[in-house]
């Protein structure tokens, strides 16, 4: 098949090299304003059988309708669009058109592992779940204003695999942050240290916590507490964590997202090339990002929020 790639930035190259070696591609088509890539020719992307979209935030929307006009299956990288409203109306013009939401986690062995192990009752029943996201390094400073806030633009990945993994929906949220670091997050009304507490839908609770400056290394992690057991998810000998007991990372740690889950982020690709079903929907994109409007919404104003307080 023809795919068109849209957006050559950090993961629309990796996405590139993934696609250009996949053996269901015969031609990959390029699009970036400013950037090239040895993977692909440049041309119209739309013009393919199926197109990623990889592209700025702000893009996201007008990309996914022109592709929903055409009748082009497409993967986007989250999020969907910029807000609420946009995103619903993405959802509403894409109803019979494939779409796929770039949530990777979701294809991540350890995560696939630990929803298996949950719905088999190998834990039993479910109590607690905690979830870290920590970067080891802040984005640039002009990325902070466009970025929609540490709960959509970071967070939000942990609001979907919270979903996914325990089958629940948040039913509710109350959540804070501090800046601990450089001041363009709070100019911008951000901030760089983040932790809440999330209620599910059958009472269990979740915690989430997350940080800009993880000088440590790339650390993302979810950990599951059951009547008969637990279960965590990123304690590989790769996790920047280091024991007073005497546990040591036994390798080099994670130093970003792409290098971490690289391998979920060529099985999701795979998955879109390869199904005709979408396993992270439009849908499933609202969902998180409602719990990512409730959580900023409560940092804001310091009180707990219903999520069905931020639906439309």
């Amino acid at each position: 098949m023809r795919v068109g790639l849209l957006g050559l930035g950090r993961i629309g190259a990796f996405h590139a090299a993934t696609l250009a070696a996949h053996p269901l591609v015969d031609e990959l088509i390029v699009a970036d304003p400013v950037r090239t890539s040895p993977h692909g020719a440049p041309g119209d992307p739309f013009e393919a059988d199926a197109v990623v979209i990889a592209s700025p935030t702000s893009t996201h929307a007008e990309l996914l309708l022109k592709a929903c006009r055409l009748g082009i299956p497409a993967f986007c990288e989250k999020p969907v669009a910029g807000g609420v409203k946009e995103t619903v109306e993405v959802l509403e013009a894409s109803q019979g058109n494939r779409v796929q939401i770039g949530f990777q986690r979701r294809f991540d062995p350890g995560y696939v592992s630990a929803a298996a192990a949950l719905r088999a009752g190998e834990l039993g029943e479910l109590h607690r779940v905690h979830l870290v996201t920590a970067d080891p390094a802040p984005p640039p400073a002009e990325y902070i204003p466009l970025s929609g806030g540490i709960y959509r633009d970071c967070h939000i990945h942990d609001f979907d695999i919270l979903r996914w993994v325990t089958g629940r929906e948040v039913v509710s949220v109350f959540a804070t942050g501090a800046n601990r670091g450089a001041a363009f997050f709070a100019e911008a009304g951000d901030v760089d240290t983040s932790a809440a507490l999330l209620t599910l839908d059958d009472g269990t609770l979740a915690t989430v916590q997350g940080s800009r400056y993880n000088g440590g290394g790339y650390d993302v992690r979810m950990e599951l507490a059951g009547s008969r057991g637990t279960q965590a998810v990123g304690l590989s000998p790769r996790a920047p964590l280091r024991s007073t007991e005497g546990l040591e990372p036994g390798d080099e740690p994670w130093p970003d997202f792409v290098t971490r889950f690289a391998h979920a982020y060529a099985a999701e690709i795979d998955c879109f090339l390869r199904s005709d079903v979408s396993l992270c929907s439009i849908e499933d994109a609202l969902a998180a990002l409602y719990v990512a409007e409730a959580a900023e919404l409560s940092r804001r104003e310091h009180r707990p929020v219903e999520v069905a307080e931020v639906m439309r």
